[in-house]
């Protein structure tokens, strides 16, 4: 008497989760156009097709940070060698303490900021459009931080200064890098909100970060990574405070800036899904 009853419990949980998985990967936006889709799409008429070589936009040839507390060393970062071209996208996905932020702070050369010890490279090379970053002074990374390579960080709270609007920080960013009187930079800023889905774009300008949620700092982050539209984009944790409709929102504001203006990324993350899309 209790076979034929298990078996029809059996078979509806079945049903239920099959129908339930399939509803995620209807309605979920992070998971359009994932490797199903692709699966099924016609191939490209050049694939295949032999093309005249690019110069690569980021080449990292035997890279290698180490910490050194004390007496002992930690290799964070191991002879990583890769090359990225103008338009392509690199993940890199690991568990925690792995090295992924390092490797993004060695290619930007932001590991002197690191307390209480700072990390060092000690081998390798990085090129940034074929210019040497490792040798590079200071005034030559300065002019490429914010403008040709942005970088966006996963403690928006901690890149953001709690001391300034978010107006002035958007601003500031596009004053260092280009001759823009005020009127055009705060509307330029709005603009900018707006293109990461903050809404009331004018009103937060005037705001401190402490007044805004933790997915709006990390938009107004992206903001300003984005603001001078640069030529390589590091994101690291780039979507991790945001939900998941927001998430959707913002990898297809980089993929679009990736396909129009030619810019290579590097997307450091835990969620595979947002890793497909990409």
């Amino acid at each position: 008497m209790a076979i034929l009853p298990g078996l029809v419990i059996l078979l509806l949980v079945v049903a239920i989760n099959l129908v339930g998985d399939g509803l995620r990967d209807l309605l979920d936006p992070r998971l359009s156009g994932t490797a199903a889709d692709r699966r099924s799409a016609p191939p490209s008429p050049a694939a295949g097709a032999p093309g005249p070589p690019k110069p690569a936009l980021l080449k990292v040839d035997g890279l290698s940070t180490w910490f050194r507390p004390g007496d002992e060393t930690y290799r964070a970062v191991d002879r990583l060698s890769f090359t990225l071209n103008r338009g392509e996208r690199l993940a890199l996905v690991g568990e925690s303490g792995s090295g992924k932020s390092v490797t993004a702070l060695s290619i930007m050369q932001l590991l002197l900021g690191l307390v209480p010890k700072p990390g060092q490279i000690v081998a390798g090379r990085v090129e940034f459009d074929g210019e040497s970053l490792s040798t590079a002074g200071a005034g030559q990374l300065r002019a490429l931080r914010g403008d040709r390579i942005a970088y966006i960080p996963q403690d928006p709270m901690g890149a953001l200064n709690p001391l300034l609007k978010v107006g002035t920080q958007l601003t500031e960013t596009l004053h260092a890098h280009r001759p823009i009187g005020r009127a055009a930079a705060r509307r330029h800023a709005t603009e900018l909100l707006d293109r990461v889905r903050i809404p009331q774009p004018e009103r937060w300008l005037g705001a401190y970060p402490h007044e805004l949620s933790g997915g709006m700092r990390q938009r107004v982050v992206i903001a300003m990574a984005l603001a001078n539209g640069p030529d390589l984009v590091i994101a690291d944790e780039a979507t991790t405070a945001l939900d998941v409709t927001v998430q959707a929102e913002i990898l297809a504001l980089l993929d679009r800036l990736c396909a129009e203006q030619g810019a290579a990324l590097i997307f450091i993350s835990h969620d595979l899904g947002v890793l497909a899309q990409l």
